[in-house]
């Protein structure tokens, strides 16, 4: 596992953005943490890094917004699944498996769908700062390992 620090939702978006310009075809990001932890704002700047200029915005009563850019964007929020069962009727192996990039929010919900090979994303708030944000990475295989790296060179680096 890998700590980062955000200090801004500025910070949180332009991490979001470095990830968005690594990512590829087939990638599956999740994003768990508290209501108003940045779930949404990462996402939005994965989408900028993946050259979408439309607005971000959660697809909590949606559940799946499509974005296309570079490479495709499926934002799912399953926040509102009554059950994890309910991902099949969304035809979830579609996102997961398909062309373009999945990023899941509350992604905790539905564990035993998501593919083995994956990065999973930990954010949490921190007290006593509403911007202070500690963004926990858990790389699932050997891709995942590699963008991790990547995205720690990159962030060192201050791209």
């Amino acid at each position: 596992m890998i700590a980062l620090e955000t200090h801004s939702a500025e910070e949180t978006g332009g991490f979001g953005i470095i990830m968005g310009n690594l990512l590829q075809a087939g990638d599956v990001i999740t994003l768990n943490g508290d209501l108003g932890a940045g779930k949404t704002c990462l996402a939005a700047g994965v989408a900028r890094g993946l050259g979408i200029t439309e607005r971000v915005t959660s697809p909590t009563f949606t559940l799946i917004n499509e974005y296309d850019g570079h490479l495709p964007l499926y934002h799912l929020d399953v926040y509102r699944l009554a059950n994890p069962e309910e991902l099949e009727d969304l035809g979830y192996e579609e996102y997961f498996y398909g062309s373009g990039v999945t990023v899941i929010e509350w992604a905790r919900q539905v564990e035993q769908y998501l593919p083995d090979e994956r990065l999973d994303i930990y954010i949490e708030k921190q007290t006593g700062d509403d911007n202070y944000r500690v963004l926990k990475l858990m790389p699932q295989g050997s891709r995942y390992n590699k963008l991790v790296k990547e995205l720690i060179h990159h962030v060192c680096a201050g791209n």
